[in-house]
C-alpha cells in the first residue's frame, strides 16, 4: 500500500507540472489565434472601408477610371473597370522593358551593346536624350534604364526599333497580357491623330507588375532586373505624392494629352499592396488626375499602415 501511494505521488508530480505546460501552452495557442481571427476581422472590414472610399472618389472624378488594388500577402483584390481600354502613354514602357531583357537573353543582342544617337532617334516629350548631342553612345541596358526611370520617349523610340513592334507584341502575349498592344511608336503623336492608338487595362498592368513581384516574369533574373528599375523612377507627383518620403514605390508613370496613369508596388511595414490607377479625362491639364491618383494611393497605404480598425 506504501509503495502503491508513493508510485501515485511520483506520478502526480511528473503529470502536473507536464499537463500545467500543455495547458498553458495550448492557452497562449488560443490566444494568438483569437488574436489573429480579430486582426484579420478588423482588417477585413478596414478593406471594405478602402472600397467604398474609393467608390466615393471614382463618383466626383470628372473622367473615366480603372482601379485595381492588390494585397499582396491575403491576395485581395478591389477593382473598377479592370478590362476597360485606356490609351497606355508611357505605361507600354514596363512590357517594353521586360521584352528587352528577354530579346537579350535570346540572344538578340547583348545588354553591353553601345548604341549611337542619332538624329533620327530623337523623339519629343520626356527625357534627356532628346537634348543630347547626336553620336553620344549608350549601351543598350542604360537605354532600358533611361525609358524607365526618365521614361525617356528617344530611349524607348530605340529599343523598339531595335526589337520591332511585332515581337514586342507577340512578347506581351506571352507574358499572359490580353489587351496590351503596341500599333504606334511612343510619343509618335502624329499617328496618335491619325487614328492609330497604344491600348492596355489596368489588369494588364496590374498582372505584369504582380508577375515581377514574385519574381516569376519569364524568370526571377528578368523580374529582378525590372523591379530594380522600377523602384528608380524619379516622378513622384501620383502615387508617391501623399505618402511619408521613406516609402518605397516601384512605379512607373503615364501622361499624355487627355491621359493621365500611374501604376506599381508600394512596401509598407505592414505589408506590401499592388496598385494601378489610369484615367482618362477631358480637363485643361493633368493637375486633378495626379490629385485623385494620389489620394487612391493614401487611401491604400492608410489601410495597409494604420492599426487594424484604425479610422
Amino acid at each position: 500500500m506504501k509503495k502503491r501511494n508513493i508510485l501515485i505521488s511520483f506520478s502526480l508530480i511528473i503529470i502536473l507540472p507536464v499537463g500545467t505546460v500543455f495547458s498553458y501552452r495550448y492557452y497562449q495557442s488560443y490566444k494568438e489565434n483569437q488574436k489573429k481571427k480579430l486582426i484579420f476581422e478588423k482588417r477585413k472590414a478596414n478593406w471594405l472601408t478602402l472600397r467604398q472610399r474609393l467608390t466615393d472618389g471614382m463618383a466626383k472624378f470628372n473622367g473615366e477610371v480603372g482601379i485595381v488594388i492588390k494585397d499582396l500577402e491575403m491576395n485581395w483584390v478591389i477593382s473598377f473597370n479592370k478590362e476597360k481600354l485606356f490609351p497606355s502613354a508611357s505605361l507600354a514602357k514596363i512590357p517594353i522593358m521586360a521584352t528587352c531583357f528577354l530579346a537579350a537573353e535570346e540572344g538578340r543582342f547583348k545588354l553591353d551593346r553601345q548604341i549611337a544617337l542619332k538624329d533620327s532617334d530623337k523623339l519629343t516629350g520626356s527625357g534627356i536624350l532628346k537634348d543630347t548631342r547626336p553620336g553620344a553612345t549608350f549601351t543598350v541596358e542604360e537605354l532600358i534604364g533611361l525609358m524607365i526611370y526618365d521614361s525617356d520617349n528617344t530611349a524607348t523610340n530605340i529599343l523598339t526599333n531595335m526589337v520591332g513592334i511585332d515581337y514586342l507584341n507577340n512578347s506581351f502575349k506571352t507574358f499572359g497580357l490580353k489587351n496590351t498592344e503596341l500599333s504606334r511608336r511612343i510619343a509618335d503623336y502624329k499617328s496618335r491623330d491619325a487614328g492609330l492608338e497604344n491600348y492596355t487595362t489596368v489588369e494588364d498592368m496590374a498582372l505584369i507588375l504582380e508577375k515581377i513581384y514574385r519574381r516569376v516574369l519569364v524568370n526571377k533574373d528578368i523580374s529582378e532586373k525590372c523591379i530594380k528599375l522600377l523602384k528608380l523612377q524619379r516622378i513622384s507627383d501620383r502615387l508617391s505624392k501623399y505618402l511619408p518620403v521613406e516609402t518605397l514605390v516601384a512605379h512607373k508613370t503615364g501622361l499624355e494629352r487627355g491621359i493621365c496613369h500611374d501604376v506599381g508596388i508600394v512596401f509598407t511595414s505592414e505589408g506590401d499592396f499592388l496598385i494601378c490607377v489610369l484615367t482618362k479625362h477631358s480637363n485643361s491639364n493633368s493637375a486633378p488626375s495626379k490629385e485623385f491618383i494620389a489620394k487612391v494611393a493614401l487611401h491604400a497605404y492608410n489601410y495597409f499602415e494604420k492599426p487594424a480598425g484604425q479610422k
